[in-house]
């Protein structure tokens, strides 16, 4: 017997799920953002208009991009998980609220397939953020959220690398447990599958040679990308390109990134994947974020670096529209320190 769970944002009682920040960080309730200079394809936006936010998603429908989950301030130096989504509309430089997650997440597992969101999957918890099976899809003519198959049981988590071709999602590496505190676990999986939003069926697909974790991922033609990334802890990052060509197929090392880097976000304009931020670079023993912007030719495997980001930061998300890239959110500093900004890139 099918059941099917229709959510509309009245009757959405789910309450935030409260956490302390990622291993040896202390977390920032609002991170001060620094003198900000913009140039060189980079444009400020308005900032998230429910506040700071770490951890999230992004997608695309139209001329809208949805910022979903993640971690805020809760007040009291920590952080708490939140079922929140964001609409910011590209055009008109505004934020508006749309119905929230059934159920908080943060590193939710978030694409934008058919003019719908889908949610697969992602972390929550309190002491220990651990991997849900849940799983959603959101219509936007209705404001509604209805539950799907929950994930197949051991292929849960977040953070993972996504793509969409065809009606097949792609999911590639992520991590099942973060437990913020020092020594705390973090268990990064080298996991693939994909999963067809027609027919809702799941499929296994070859490993990555690696585990990953907060890594990019992207689709250009019929080839799925896994960027960067790290593999249990914030300081072990990797400098790794990974290929899938699809629909099967097996995984090629391609030309490494520039800079060692994870939390990265990274969009596709054109041919091209540009990868923002991060964090993993240790300055005097501390862990400190990235302001590099780097872009992957998938054409012709080569790299070049670009104007760095105005704010660095990591934790956070981007997605491409037209010739544009939007990133809200992350945080500046190693760690838990939701920022509230909004920028976009466009590549020259």
């Amino acid at each position: 017997m099918k059941r099917t769970l229709v959510v509309a944002l009245a009757l959405v009682m789910t309450a935030p799920v409260s956490a302390h920040a990622h291993p040896d960080h202390p977390v920032a309730p609002v991170a001060p953002a620094p003198a900000a200079v913009y140039g060189g394809g980079w444009q400020q936006l308005a900032p998230i208009a429910g506040g700071p936010r770490q951890e999230h998603s992004v997608a695309a429908i139209g001329r809208h991009v949805y910022v979903v989950g993640g971690i805020r301030p809760d007040g009291n130096g920590g952080v708490v998980t939140v079922p929140d989504v964001e609409v910011y509309d590209t055009r008109a430089n505004t934020w508006r609220r749309a119905a929230p997650l059934p159920v908080a997440m943060n590193h939710p597992n978030v694409v934008a397939v058919g003019g719908r969101l889908h949610v697969l999957g992602g972390l929550s918890g309190g002491a220990s953020w651990q991997a849900m099976r849940d799983s959603f899809v959101y219509h936007p003519a209705t404001d509604r959220w209805t539950a799907l198959p929950p994930m197949p049981a051991g292929t849960e988590r977040g953070s993972a690398a996504m793509g969409v071709f065809g009606t097949r999602v792609y999911l590639a590496g992520g991590m099942r447990t973060l437990t913020p505190g020092p020594g705390g676990l973090q268990d990064t999986v080298a996991d693939v599958h994909s999963y067809d939003v027609l027919t809702r069926r799941w499929t296994t697909l070859p490993s990555l040679p690696e585990a990953r974790d907060h890594v990019g991922g992207a689709i250009v033609g019929r080839t799925f990308y896994v960027l960067g990334g790290r593999d249990r802890g914030q300081v072990n990052v990797r400098d790794t390109v990974y290929s899938l060509d699809l629909p099967g197929g097996r995984w090629t090392e391609r030309a490494p990134m520039p800079t060692p880097r994870g939390g990265i976000a990274s969009a596709v304009v054109g041919t091209k994947i540009y990868t923002f931020g991060g964090e993993g670079r240790v300055v005097n023993g501390v862990n400190t974020v990235f302001d590099e912007t780097e872009a992957y030719d998938t054409r012709r495997d080569t790299w070049e670096r670009l104007a760095p980001m105005p704010v660095p930061r990591h934790g956070t998300a981007a997605v491409g529209i037209g010739d544009t890239i939007y990133v809200p959110g992350g945080g500046n500093r190693g760690g838990g320190a939701p920022m509230d900004v909004n920028d976009a890139y466009r590549p020259r």
